[in-house]
């Protein structure tokens, strides 16, 4: 006899074969090409995508459920957001939903949690630091573009 199955061990397994059906359910026939209901949901248009984050969130949910701290959720929500945000976009989201499993994502990272709760957390955060980083460097980046851009409009304008 194994060790006891706690609630948590329930819960990572339940978020695991929520992943696999959202994520990996289907085969494409004569090829490695796995998809879930994630994809199928999301061929939906003006709110499957909605529909399929709001079925990924129950990982989410689960995470929470057992402790996950912020930083980590924030980490699973982030991949949520984008399996969503480029699902929306016709063909290319579909196409995309094939290639980002972001349940799986979260179902892992999950599991690794519960393992090594101190390495996901960390590089979570370095992830999270390393994100906002990329964000302002974008945002100062079209700042100046910005300021160049008008700057010359205006010497067309007054010369």
């Amino acid at each position: 006899m194994g060790p006891p199955v706690t609630s948590s061990d329930r819960d990572i397994a339940r978020a695991r074969d929520l992943a696999r059906v959202l994520d990996t359910g289907f085969t494409i026939p004569g090829t490695r090409i796995r998809f879930g209901l994630d994809a199928i949901i999301g061929l939906i248009p003006g709110g499957g995508d909605l529909v399929g984050a709001a079925l990924s969130s129950v990982i989410v949910l689960v995470a929470l459920r057992n402790g996950v701290p912020a930083v980590v959720l924030w980490r699973m929500v982030a991949n949520i957001a984008i399996d969503t945000a480029i699902g929306t976009i016709p063909v290319l989201g579909d196409l995309f939903d094939f290639a980002w499993k972001s349940n799986t994502k979260n179902a892992e990272l999950l599991e690794r949690y519960t393992q090594q709760p101190v390495t996901v957390t960390t590089r979570s955060r370095t992830l999270g630091v390393l994100v906002v980083v990329v964000i302002m460097l974008v945002l100062i980046g079209l700042g100046t573009l910005g300021f160049m851009l008008t700057r010359a409009l205006w010497q067309l304008l007054t010369a």
